[in-house]
């Protein structure tokens, strides 16, 4: 004897009362936690104080120190024999060297220029020049050259009019300090507004998160403060244009990455209902 065939029971949707419920337990086990969350935001915060402090110490401290430096060794003068007897290193003195070798090499990232010079075979030091040419690629052992030094560091070295600096002589090229300075700054700026989110919704930050807007961001505002920097030194302008152009390009960047990117971002995690069964037949 067959048995009769049972009509389907009519379920029925949760209550609306459950809906906001179930939205938030779905929020909890997407693999977030509040906690974790507002963790991650103090640290943004705190390394955000830490870029700040940089930021602050570069604008404040460095850039002025390295433009006296170089306006001091600009306005050296050569040595008198009483500022050498006296042991005065703050202008220009004279010495003649002996090569003992060379090391001019440049393999992959490593860059090594050094040549190793001596006195009066008392005296010996190696010295790093910035690059290869145009003199250390002509320097063999036993060649004589004149160096000049400053505040105790050898700055120059010639031989037969060619000179050519070391890395120890100052530069005139603020502009890269200045863009590692608004670097600094920006990733202040991203790391609070991140932070920040984290701490008043944990749980619903977007589109301020890591992937993608946090990374592209990221490697945005690097782009930008050493293209700047690094026009400004092939130009030669100011280091206080650096800031001046690099902050509203960073934000432009930062908007245009936001548009772009609005149609990836991930949508946000609805409660699904149970569609209504209706009993057959």
């Amino acid at each position: 004897m067959r048995s009769r065939a049972t009509a389907p029971r009519e379920t029925t949707a949760p209550p609306e009362t459950t809906a906001p419920r179930a939205w938030a337990k779905a929020r909890f086990t997407d693999g977030r936690s509040p906690g974790r969350a507002r963790r991650t935001g103090v640290l943004l915060i705190l390394l955000a104080l830490a870029s700040a402090a940089a930021c602050w110490l570069t604008f404040a401290r460095w850039l002025p120190s390295d433009g006296e430096c170089y306006q001091d060794y600009r306005a050296a003068e050569p040595c008198s024999s009483d500022a050498l007897s006296r042991g005065d290193t703050d202008c220009l003195s004279t010495w003649h060297l002996t090569v003992q070798k060379t090391e001019n090499r440049t393999a992959g990232k490593e860059s090594v220029h050094d040549a190793t010079l001596t006195y009066r075979d008392s005296w010996r030091r190696t010295v790093h020049l910035d690059g290869s040419g145009p003199l250390l690629e002509r320097l063999v052992p036993g060649d004589r050259v004149t160096a000049t030094a400053w505040r105790g560091e050898i700055m120059v070295l010639g031989k037969d009019g060619v000179r050519q600096d070391t890395l120890e002589a100052p530069r005139d090229e603020l502009q890269m300090n200045a863009a590692a300075g608004v670097l600094a700054g920006l990733l202040a700026a991203q790391c609070l507004v991140f932070g920040v989110v984290r701490l008043v919704r944990p749980l619903d930050h977007e589109p301020l998160t890591w992937e993608p807007y946090g990374r592209w961001l990221l490697f945005g505002l690097v782009g930008v403060s050493f293209a700047v920097g690094l026009s400004a030194v092939w130009t030669g302008l100011p280091w206080g244009t650096v800031p001046l152009v690099a902050v509203p390009l960073a934000a432009c960047v930062a908007l245009w990455f936001r548009l772009r990117l609005r149609p990836r971002l991930r949508p946000r995690l609805r409660p699904r209902l149970r569609p209504r069964l209706r009993p057959r037949g």
